[in-house]
């Protein structure tokens, strides 16, 4: 039988839902993974079309809830779990700039480097969602200046989102491997609960490349 405590968290390795996993892990989070090979095009059969029409992971289902987009569900899972202290309380100062920087990754980070990645001219100053790339990019490596975290001395469920994101991207050379960037991204891959999902999403994903060339 299901335990209804246990969440689960749609998955595929080395995608965005590799994040997901991590902050479930530190969190301490019970649950379970329903795994999708994205190599056999898993993702795009109807019975996860069901989940997210977009296709995309990660995903989580919590009892009678279903919530998908990367930045909802961190910000879901770190105030279901209050115990773990990865979530400024309503009543914290620090609440506003936790939400902003998580914000901040979906409605600027993203868009500007998909646009990077694609080679798409921007739009116009005035009509980007993220200004410009160089400004975008120089307001978060001022914010990440005050360190060690995104929010100085605490860590919270917003640095699993960015540092893995910051290490993603810069392997990729979307983002430039500024000393500020790379000594955060250190920190938070250096962190039990990235390098257990490491391994595993590793030993994973050669599974899934076998399973769709054979």
């Amino acid at each position: 039988m299901t335990d209804p405590n246990r969440l689960t968290l749609f998955y595929s390795p080395q995608t965005r839902a590799t994040g997901a996993r991590v902050l479930l892990e530190e969190l301490g989070a019970p649950y379970d993974l329903h795994v999708l090979n994205m190599k056999a095009g898993e993702q795009r059969q109807p019975a996860y079309l069901a989940v997210n029409p977009l296709g995309k992971v990660p995903a989580i289902r919590s009892g009678d809830a279903l919530v998908t987009e990367q930045v909802a569900i961190t910000i879901y899972l770190a105030d279901l779990f209050p115990q773990a202290g990865l979530a400024p309380t309503l009543d914290d100062p620090l609440r506003g700039p936790y939400l902003r920087w998580i914000a901040y990754y979906g409605s600027s980070f993203e868009p500007a480097v998909v646009d990077r990645f694609m080679q798409r001219e921007p739009a116009p100053i005035t009509m980007s969602p993220y200004a410009d790339y160089d400004t975008m990019l120089g307001a978060l490596e001022a914010q990440l200046g005050r360190g060690p975290y995104l929010l100085g001395d605490r860590f919270t469920a917003a640095d699993v989102l960015w540092g893995m994101a910051l290490d993603w991207t810069m392997n990729f050379g979307l983002v430039p491997k500024t000393d500020i960037f790379v000594r955060y991204a250190e920190s938070i891959t250096a962190r039990p609960a990235f390098q257990r999902v490491n391994a595993a999403d590793a030993e994973m994903a050669a599974q899934h490349a076998a399973a769709a060339g054979a």
